[in-house]
């Protein structure tokens, strides 16, 4: 019993030397990795903003128009085709039990004007319309923008924060700047694929941003001042220390977000949308965190050093 348990130590031991080994060898190539596939969604971005004007594909909630609730059961497919016949932007999306799968209603998003929509609705459905079985939601264009703008400088004064809070935390630039980087780079990066996805954000997705700021800050920090405010071990022993504990977190998150995606995406449009953003957001940050931001502190205490 003791061999096998000496034997298992020893292999524990060689393979933490052998990982440290590679670690020590290649870790400016996980920092070179993440940068790249940010300069590529820089470029995605900016190519996508050229082609449709702004750096998201934006819903009705943002871009103003008509949302109908239907209770009823309908061919979505069918459906789809007889009012992009008459109308330009139409997304249509059923509404099912959790339970059973089973559809009991349905939701319809255009740009047009319920006054328009409505009796091509009627047709098809055979159906009256009523307080009682659907529900008709417009949002007008100058509120959607007004609001827009807003999100966007919410967004751009939580980074202006997030920067000043950080200053004073580390005192020192090299490192805050890493810290900041970090969740510039999740927040692009998360909007690239998002935008490669198709999604179309709504307000609450716009909101979902700003969550990410504090996932991504959190494990930076922890990181950050894991390596620069404690002496004891080596620069390996105190990135790994933080791993264990960031990791733990990120993705005891990751988990609850992909329940929450799987428990609402029948029903919610605006939870699914939040939590596959967070879920996007959260597999990048682990990408910069730990591949990036950890890399660089190494690099930058080696740097220090000599």
């Amino acid at each position: 019993m003791e061999e096998n348990q000496q034997k298992t130590e020893r292999a524990d031991k060689t393979f933490s030397q052998k990982f440290e080994v590679a670690y020590n060898k290649y870790y400016k190539l996980a920092l070179i990795i993440p940068i790249l596939i940010l300069i590529a969604s820089l470029f995605y971005l900016c190519s996508f903003s050229v082609k449709h004007g702004d750096l998201i594909n934006k819903d009705i909630t943002l871009t103003g128009g008509t949302s109908i609730q239907v209770e009823s059961k309908a061919d979505i497919n069918e459906l789809q085709k007889t009012l992009e016949a008459k109308f330009e932007e139409i997304s249509i999306r059923q509404i099912s039990n959790v339970i059973t799968g089973e559809q009991v209603a349905f939701i319809i998003e255009t740009s047009a004007s319920s006054e328009e929509v409505i009796p091509v609705l009627e047709d098809y459905l055979g159906i009256k319309l009523t307080s009682e079985n659907s529900t008709i939601e417009f949002t007008g264009p100058s509120l959607s923008d007004s609001f827009y703008n807003q999100l966007k400088f919410a967004i751009l004064l939580s980074f202006i924060f997030m920067a000043i809070v950080v200053f004073l935390i580390f005192r020192s630039f090299a490192p805050s700047m890493a810290v900041i980087f970090s969740a510039f780079a999740d927040i692009v990066v998360s909007i690239a694929i998002v935008d490669l996805l198709g999604i179309k954000l709504s307000t609450a997705g716009i909101v979902s941003f700003l969550m990410l700021i504090g996932y991504s800050v959190d494990t930076d920090i922890l990181l950050t001042a894991r390596v620069l405010k404690r002496r004891e071990g080596e620069i390996n022993t105190r990135i790994f220390d933080a791993f264990k504990t960031g990791i733990t977190m990120t993705l005891t998150s990751l988990a609850v977000v992909i329940i929450g995606l799987f428990l609402t995406s029948s029903f919610s449009k605006v939870f699914s949308q939040v939590f596959t953003i967070l879920a996007i957001g959260l597999v990048i940050d682990i990408m910069n965190t730990w591949c990036t931001n950890a890399s660089f502190l190494k690099w930058y205490i080696g740097w220090r050093k000599k």
